[in-house]
């Protein structure tokens, strides 16, 4: 990621509805993405984006909210750990997007 600490500034200025909005959409990207090994430092970028995000917004929100951000930035710090090794393999590729797929669900209804 290119120059954290502005991005970190200027998602900040999100209330926690928007923040977890971004988050929600940026597990779909992964989603999206993930399933074609071209996308494969998109998908990388995306994941380390995303636990920066939950590590932002996680410390404002209410505990409830907390427990399962934290749990989804544990799955996304494993698959980022495990990506340049994962990417080729189509089977692992579309157990992520499909896992993205429930967390960024999992986080729009966070929302409500």
């Amino acid at each position: 990621m290119k120059n954290l600490e502005a991005i970190k500034t200027r998602y900040l200025q999100d209330d926690l509805r928007v923040r977890l909005g971004g988050i929600a959409a940026n597990l779909a990207r992964i989603a999206s993405c993930s399933s074609r090994p071209a996308n494969w430092e998109a998908v990388q970028s995306m994941l380390e984006e995303s636990k920066f995000f939950i590590e932002w917004t996680a410390p404002e929100a209410p505990l409830n909210i907390q427990a399962p951000l934290v749990e989804i930035q544990i799955q996304l710090a494993i698959w980022h750990l495990r990506w340049a090794r994962v990417y080729t393999d189509p089977k692992e590729r579309e157990k992520l997007s499909q896992l993205a797929h429930t967390w960024s669900q999992n986080v729009l209804m966070l929302r409500e």
